[in-house]
């Protein structure tokens, strides 16, 4: 990351920005860090001022606690600052759920789009999203970073054979040193249900985005979103996953945040 802002906090906040035009902030999910939004923002660039950052715990980013969900609000109102006062936010996954968060706490945002925010749809998927935090609560207490990977990973559907090829992998280190940020992504998702009240205080364009490759509830969460926000639309993605593809996804967002 070339550039640094400071937090209101004091925290360190390593970002980049690569093109010119309005200003768009990219917000990663879990278990990564600006460099993996990277080739969404090459797409990106021609037509807009793309930020990547390192959310706070990550990368070149600092953590200073104790953790609240309110910092990372935070963070982005700092990124927004030095980057000209005004920025459309896209988030994936439960970067989704920060740009969100933001855009209810009135930060000066044109534009947000989502991708795949995964909101509990029912009562046993909240019921698990509260085993996975007591689990993963426990496996962080006593650092035990690689069990809290493991636990992710099955949290998001992986099988046992693929987790095991995994912790093998030789990426598998990098992303112990991210399994601290876990927590993080947690609590900025609440409870795991879509948080309607906070939803329905965002005014400004919100596009929330599914891919139709993966399972139903995350595309029912995205039109759970696009129908609570003052001012919501819904687009699924033809053969798209969670991990979406940065050239399918590109030209849907540029259409969108160029108004």
């Amino acid at each position: 990351m070339e550039k640094q802002t400071v937090s209101r906090d004091g925290t360190p906040i390593a970002y980049e920005r690569t093109g010119r035009g309005p200003v768009v902030i990219l917000v990663s999910g879990a278990m990564s860090t600006g460099a993996t939004t990277a080739p969404l923002a090459a797409e990106l660039s021609g037509r807009f001022g793309v930020v990547v950052y390192d959310r706070r715990g990550r990368g070149a980013s600092g953590d200073t606690p104790p953790y609240a969900v309110e910092r990372e609000v935070e963070d982005l109102a700092a990124l927004i600052e030095a980057e000209g006062g005004e920025a459309s936010l896209y988030g994936v996954s439960s970067g989704g759920a920060l740009a969100l968060r933001a855009a209810a706490s009135g930060l000066p945002v044109r534009r947000v789009a989502v991708y795949e925010v995964p909101y509990a749809m029912d009562d046993a998927a909240a019921s698990e999203r509260a085993r996975y935090r007591r689990e993963l609560d426990r496996a962080l207490s006593e650092d035990r970073r690689g069990d809290a990977v493991e636990l992710f990973l099955r949290h998001t559907g992986l099988g046992e054979e693929v987790i095991r090829g995994a912790r093998q992998s030789p990426l598998w280190a990098s992303l112990e040193t991210l399994a601290p940020s876990l927590a993080h992504d947690d609590a900025v998702l609440g409870d795991g249900r879509a948080p309607l009240s906070l939803l329905g205080r965002i005014s400004v364009p919100v596009l929330a985005l599914a891919g139709d490759a993966g399972p139903e509830w995350l595309r029912e969460a995205a039109r759970t979103v696009a129908r609570t926000v003052g001012d919501g639309s819904y687009r699924s993605l033809e053969r798209q996953t969670h991990m979406v593809e940065p050239g399918v996804l590109a030209p849907v967002l540029a259409e969108f945040l160029a108004g």
